[in-house]
């Protein structure tokens, strides 16, 4: 199973749980995490499951004034975002493309909002299957660093991705080699 990780990061936080999750999909296969800056137009057809990141501003995906009030407290200078990247992105050309999506963010109570779910709900959209519930890990400020644990939890998630990809993909082929017979 090959995957693609696309990830929007500022302060290095959503990076860090990017690489976490490649870690946890690499027993399953080759994997590849990009910058959304780098990021191809449209995953290539051997890619079976897509994965998005970016943290939350606003209560949603970064906008291109958000950006720049995360770059007057010391960001790296963004000009696009996943908000933008994913409003290109074709749809899915495979009813069997997955995706999933992840965001970090400051654990406060009753604040509202996921960059994470926001991504769900584009790629649903464009007919991605989503392997996973949108999943949020926790900064202690808005430049971090990563709540204690966080790492661990991404690359276990990367792992669970993973294995449910590859279930869905074993059960696909059985039921194709059943229809042949």
């Amino acid at each position: 199973m090959r995957s693609l990780v696309v990830v929007e990061s500022m302060f290095g936080n959503t990076r860090a749980v990017a690489d976490a999750v490649a870690d946890g999909l690499a027993a399953a296969g080759p994997v590849t995490v990009v910058t959304v800056g780098d990021a191809p137009s449209a995953p290539e057809e051997d890619v079976a499951l897509l994965v998005v990141g970016a943290p939350t501003h606003a209560f949603s995906l970064s906008r291109p004034n958000t950006r720049r009030a995360a770059e007057e407290q010391g960001a790296e200078h963004s000009t696009t975002g996943l908000r933008e990247w994913l409003a290109t992105l074709p749809p899915a050309g495979s009813p069997d493309r997955s995706a999933a999506t992840f965001s970090t963010r400051i654990p406060k109570k009753f604040v509202p909002g996921s960059a994470a779910k926001a991504a769900a709900r584009r790629l649903s959209r464009l007919r991605y299957r989503l392997a996973a519930p949108p999943e949020d890990y926790f900064v202690l400020d808005t430049a971090g660093p990563l709540r204690a644990g966080e790492i661990a939890r991404a690359r276990a998630w990367g792992q669970r991705l993973a294995e449910a990809v590859n279930c869905r993909a074993e059960a696909s082929r059985g039921r194709t080699a059943e229809g042949d017979a």
